[in-house]
C-alpha cells in the first residue's frame, strides 16, 4: 500500500474531486437518537501513524453514545496508509466488518500537502493482515488519494450540520488542517459560529520541552493559537504522561473481537512499548465530558508557540486559551473510563440504518448549485 503522497506541482489547494459529504447526507455515527437530543458533533484531526494514541482515541470517539458523536475524521500526514487504517477502525465500530449494523460511514479527510509519515508498522501490519480465505482482516475502502476528501470541504460540510456554538473539534496532531481551514474566510466563519470549544492534544503547559506535534508543522500550531475564532483547551505532554493507557488493557480489553485493528497495531509497536501516554485519549475525554471534573482546568489566557516549537502560556483574564491540568486524585477514574470507552463493543443501533455514502459521488459546497 502506498505510504506517502507526492503532491503534483502546481496542484490546486483544493483539489476536484475530493469533497466531503454534502451537510444533508451525514449521519451521526457513535450517538444520537432518531427523534431525541442531539449528540455534540465532534471532529477529529490526528496523526494517526505516530503513536498508539490516537488509535486508542479513534476508538473511544465511537463509544461515546449521547456524549458525542464522530462527524468528521481526518488525518494531518500525507499517508494513505493513516486514512485506510481511519477507515478499517470505523468498519469495525460501525459493523460493515463484521455483518453490518446499518450505520453510515464517513470519509476520511487527507491533507495532501501534510507532514511526511515515515515507516508505521502500526498502520501496514493490520491493513496487511488477511483472514484464510484471503480476504482483508480489516476491510478499508481507501486505495488511492480520490478516495478520501480534502479535510477543509469536509469539515465545512459536517459543521453545518450543527446547532451554533454545538460541535467540538478535537485535535490530536499538527494543526496543519485545521490551519488550513482558517485562510478561507468562508470556512473561517462556519468555524466561529458553529465550534464551540477546540480541544488540542498539542503543547506542553504552562512551559515545558517541545511536543512534536509542533515542531511538525510550527506555523501552522502557530496560526492555529493566535487565529482560532474560538476558545481553545490545550492538552499538554504532561498530561499523556500523568495519565498513561497499560498495554495489558490493549490486550485484554478487546476480547469482545476475534480480531482488532488497535489491538494489532499496538502489537506492531512490540516491543518498544509498555503503555501509551494518553495526551490525545485526555482530549477525547475532556472534549465529550467537560463537566465532570475529569481534569482540573487553568486560568484563562493566550498560548505562544516559541520559535523552536516550545509552547508558552501567558495569563490573562481576556485570553481564550486554557489548559488541562492532571489531578492525581481523579487517575483511577480517568484510566478506568479510558478502557471503558476505548474497549466499548459496538451493538447495532435501533431502527433502521443508512446506505453509506460514496466518497467519490460529494461536491464542493462552492460547486454546489451548479
Amino acid at each position: 500500500m502506498q505510504e506517502q503522497i507526492k503532491p503534483q506541482a502546481g496542484a490546486p489547494a483544493a483539489p476536484a474531486g475530493r469533497g466531503g459529504l454534502p451537510a444533508a447526507n451525514i449521519a451521526p455515527v457513535g450517538g444520537g437518537r432518531r427523534g431525541g437530543a442531539q449528540a455534540p458533533g465532534i471532529l477529529f484531526d490526528s496523526d494517526m501513524g505516530r503513536s498508539i494514541d490516537a488509535a486508542l482515541a479513534l476508538a473511544m470517539l465511537y463509544s461515546l453514545g449521547p456524549k458525542g458523536q464522530l462527524i468528521a475524521v481526518s488525518v494531518s500526514n500525507s499517508s494513505l496508509d493513516a486514512a485506510a487504517f481511519c477507515d478499517a477502525v470505523a468498519k469495525v465500530y460501525q459493523g460493515s466488518a463484521a455483518g453490518g449494523f446499518g450505520r453510515s460511514g464517513l470519509p476520511v479527510g487527507l491533507a495532501e500537502n501534510g507532514p511526511k509519515l515515515g515507516a508505521a508498522p502500526m498502520l501496514t501490519a493490520p491493513l496487511a493482515m488477511k483472514k484464510p480465505d484471503g480476504s482483508a482482516m480489516f476491510p478499508q475502502g481507501i486505495k488511492e488519494v480520490r478516495d478520501t476528501a480534502d479535510p477543509r470541504v469536509l469539515y465545512h460540510n459536517a459543521l453545518l450540520t450543527q446547532k451554533d456554538g454545538a460541535a467540538i473539534a478535537i485535535l490530536a496532531g499538527p494543526a496543519t488542517d485545521l490551519a488550513a481551514m482558517l485562510t478561507l474566510k468562508s470556512h473561517r466563519e462556519v468555524v466561529a459560529a458553529k465550534v464551540g470549544v477546540l480541544v488540542a492534544a498539542l503543547g506542553a503547559y504552562p512551559a515545558g520541552a517541545a511536543d512534536p506535534r509542533v515542531t511538525t508543522d510550527i506555523k501552522a500550531a502557530r496560526q492555529l493559537f493566535a487565529e482560532w475564532p474560538g476558545p481553545i483547551v490545550a492538552v499538554g505532554t504532561e498530561v499523556g504522561v500523568a495519565f498513561p493507557y497499560a498495554g495489558s488493557s490493549i490486550e485484554s480489553d478487546f476480547s469482545w473481537a476475534p480480531a482488532h485493528p488497535v489491538v494489532e497495531a499496538y502489537r506492531a509497536l512490540q516491543p518498544q512499548i509498555h503503555e501509551s501516554t494518553g495526551q490525545a485519549m485526555a482530549a477525547v475525554l475532556y472534549g465529550a465530558n467537560q463537566k465532570e471534573g475529569y481534569f482540573k482546568l487553568s486560568e484563562p489566557g493566550a498560548i505562544e508557540v516559541l520559535n523552536d516549537g516550545r509552547t508558552r502560556f501567558a495569563p490573562s483574564a481576556t485570553g481564550k486559551h486554557r489548559y488541562l491540568i492532571a489531578d492525581a486524585a481523579q487517575k483511577d477514574r480517568v484510566l478506568k473510563a479510558y478502557t471503558e470507552l476505548a474497549s466499548t463493543k459496538p451493538s447495532p443501533p435501533a431502527g433502521r440504518g443508512f446506505r453509506p455514502p460514496q466518497v467519490n459521488q460529494a461536491v464542493d459546497p462552492a460547486k454546489a448549485g451548479r
